[in-house]
């Protein structure tokens, strides 16, 4: 997994998902799958997190970089009312942008979700959350990496793709909320020297791109909705 990464100004830390980090995982998970998110009930997720066949992954950024103020508008004052449980992000010591899921079966680690906060995307989490589910999958000895993506979504197929990645099927009408396909891919052979190198030299390059060159942007609009 990647480790705490200085990103100039901020810094971006990928690690475990805790109980702790759930009101705001459940928040990014409804809103880059609101018609499939991975758990409807709220209390799913942390029967997940203790799931022994389940992993998570969270990126987030520290406390040094949250806004403290709490949001009194009335529109926050319905929200917290009505779900207690999403006290919104200011009451967080971190902030979390984005997370990962797999379960691990046999020799397969199978990706379930790879999501982030919608105003902080394209600026490498999404990749460096993948690394950290390779790297996971690897240190727990898996051979392979699986996953379901829209036919759709061609800038994360050549994502996957980077990373070694094949496209191994196609699931007809796989998403319930428009029929779309899903497209199957495998990235087989984690274990081997040849994937070991490719992936250490990949992950060195996103480091050097992302991580450690440039700071994860706080959006105009994002701080303002936490102040």
């Amino acid at each position: 997994m990647l480790q705490s990464s200085d990103m100039g100004s901020a810094t971006c830390l990928f690690r475990p998902m805790t109980d702790a980090d759930i009101p705001q995982v459940y928040a990014i998970d409804h809103e880059a799958f609101p018609a499939e998110s991975l758990f409807r009930p709220y209390s799913s997720y942390g029967r997940e997190l203790r799931n022994p066949m389940a992993h998570y992954i969270v990126a987030c950024l520290p406390s040094e970089h949250r806004h403290r103020q709490r949001r009194t508008s009335l529109l926050r004052q319905l929200i917290v009312r009505r779900y207690p449980h999403k006290d919104e992000e200011s009451c967080y010591d971190e902030l979390v942008v984005g997370f990962a899921g797999f379960w691990i079966m046999l020799d397969e680690a199978h990706i379930i979700a790879i999501a982030v906060k919608h105003h902080y995307r394209r600026q490498g989490i999404g990749e460096g959350l993948l690394v950290s589910v390779i790297d996971m999958a690897m240190n727990l000895k898996s051979t392979l990496v699986t996953l379901e993506v829209r036919a759709s979504n061609t800038a994360a197929q050549a994502l996957y793709q980077k990373y070694g990645f094949e496209v191994v099927g196609r699931r007809p009408r796989y998403y319930s909320d428009n029929q779309e396909d899903a497209i199957l891919m495998t990235l087989h052979d984690l274990q081997s020297t040849d994937f070991r190198q490719h992936f250490a030299e990949v992950k060195a390059n996103l480091l050097a791109r992302h991580c450690l060159v440039h700071p994860v942007e706080v959006p105009q609009v994002a701080a303002e909705l936490e102040s």
